[in-house]
């Protein structure tokens, strides 16, 4: 079986921000890393495109909904590609493949008698595509996400019988892993214990949606239709492409990683269209918190929206992966500080990781003639070596628990107890005896095995980094051998040749 992992589709009202490249850096860190211990990884991502919001902004810029969608999702694509973003599958949800498994899922929920004909009344988010519960019965009740005015709706829609799901439901969201972190968690139990109500599926006013069949003028509600991007991206680019050929390539997906904020579409309302359908929920959706920045909201009014192109062009990706990855707790809301942001690249990169490398690749060349120590001596036991392989056994046990920030730590604690390590033992001192010799040269293999088992824990997270600290020690990584047998201790092949040391990763200036 394949572990499949999503990030949310994302909607094409305006080009990638900070927190969507964020949800699609920790997807793409979870992706490498499962490829790395010999997982077969499906990791999907693409766009939502249909909806009023769409309609609106393209009839705003004079063009067809068509036409921005395909400005918008080719912004997307090449962002990822950009980002170095490891994706499987891409989904558009205008595609034709995707209308297909629409249609099909639909005729599958008609089949359990889950849909009928009523009338919709209600305050309507155009930016949330979602009815309001409205206090005061105002027009003047703002959306607390978009801050702007609600819409009242009055029409005849298709409904689903969310309802007849409530007891299924609400043992769903009560299993231990299905949803996480705990407060997302009790958050949907709440919203649950209240009751559930059938959600209409179709809507009349929107001609830019996916027409429901044998229902003039109606078209799919967006979230009908968006959800099942996540089934029909895995048959996406098969011949055959079918609501039946997803499930069997994959469903269900291992963890949905989603903002906290389209929780209750993927924690409730989903696992009931799946249910009525026949088909698996999803194993675990997981709501991640929100960015801001220098403690306020980022927002155009404020200018203080951090554009993640003008991020990526001036830092590079390792540095903006390492602070989203190390600095947020995942499900936790998050902080993009500036100058905290170039002081952790410094310290921990620059200072900690990069210097540890540099200074002990140039002291081996220089000893032992531009070389790794011979280590036939060295004795099996260390210090260094027991610490390495704790830091081992944590990182595996972080990452599988999707405790990413953790996972870097171990490394950067790694890196930290290595450079301690060194300046205990000072070897610039002890080779000035002969004597010495053999000492130092432990010292400096153990120091550059450490080096190496921190490079390789940072494939998952920084690749590019990953792959300097390889390149600076002669190349060692095999992509034939399993990436997790060779974080063992005592793989660095001594007398091999090294490179010449120049500095892996750059200080940042703060300005």
């Amino acid at each position: 079986m394949s572990f499949v992992i999503t990030t949310p589709l994302y909607y094409v009202n305006d080009k990638p921000h900070l927190g969507s490249v964020y949800t699609t850096i920790i997807c793409d860190s979870i992706s490498r890393y499962k490829r790395l211990i010999g997982e077969d990884v499906i990791f999907i991502t693409g766009v939502d495109e249909h909806g009023l919001k769409i309609q609106r902004t393209a009839n705003e810029k004079g063009i067809e909904p068509k036409i921005h969608c395909d400005e918008i999702s080719e912004i997307f694509n090449i962002n990822w590609k950009n980002w170095d973003i490891s994706y499987d599958k891409f989904i558009r949800t205008s595609s034709i493949n995707h209308e297909l498994v629409v249609n099909e899922f639909y005729e599958r929920v008609k089949e359990s008698d889950d849909i009928y004909m009523g009338v919709q009344k209600g305050w309507y988010c155009v930016g949330c595509e979602e009815f309001k519960d409205n206090p005061d019965n105002s027009a003047t009740y703002k959306c607390p996400i978009h801050q702007k005015n609600l819409e009242w709706k009055n029409e005849e829609n298709l409904f689903f019988r969310l309802s007849k799901y409530q007891k299924q439901i609400e043992k769903i969201i009560n299993e231990p892993s299905f949803i996480e972190p705990i407060e997302r968690k009790n958050e949907i139990i709440n919203f649950v214990s209240r009751g559930l109500k059938d959600f209409s599926i179709s809507r009349t006013n929107v001609s830019w949606g996916i027409p429901v069949p044998d229902h003039n003028n109606h078209t799919f509600y967006v979230w009908f239709d968006a959800l099942l991007g996540y089934v029909s991206a895995i048959s996406s680019d098969t011949k055959e492409h079918s609501l039946e050929k997803s499930i069997i390539g994959g469903w269900p997906a291992d963890i949905h990683l989603i903002g906290k904020d389209i929780l209750r579409f993927h924690a409730v309302y989903w696992p009931a269209m799946l249910i009525s359908a026949g088909m698996k929920v999803p194993k675990k959706v997981f709501g991640h918190g929100f960015l801001t920045r220098e403690g306020q909201k980022m927002g155009k009014s404020l200018g203080n929206v951090l554009d993640p192109d003008l991020l990526l062009s001036k830092y590079g990706n390792d540095p903006v992966r390492w602070y989203l990855i190390k600095d947020i707790s995942l499900g936790n809301d998050g902080d993009f500080q500036d100058k905290r942001f170039v002081d952790i690249i410094n310290n921990d990169l620059a200072n900690t990781i990069g210097n540890l490398l540099n200074r002990t690749s140039s002291m081996s060349r220089k000893w032992f003639d531009n070389k790794v120590p011979d280590n036939e001596k060295i004795s099996s036991e260390n210090k260094l070596k027991q610490l390495a392989k704790i830091s081992v056994e944590n990182y595996h046990e972080k990452f599988n628990k999707y405790k990413l920030d953790l996972a870097a730590n171990e490394v950067l604690n790694l890196a930290i107890n290595t450079n301690l390590y060194l300046n205990d033992n000072q070897p610039w001192l002890l080779i000035k005896e002969k004597d010495n010799l053999p000492i130092v040269k432990e010292i400096i293999y153990n120091v550059l095995e450490s080096t190496r088992i921190i490079g390789l824990l940072l494939l998952p997270l920084l690749p590019e980094l990953s792959s300097k600290i390889d390149s600076q020690l002669g190349s060692l990584y095999k992509k034939e051998i399993r990436w997790d047998q060779q974080l063992k201790w005592g793989l660095l092949i001594s007398n091999s040749s090294l490179p010449k040391p120049s500095p892996v990763i750059n200080k940042l200036e703060y300005e």
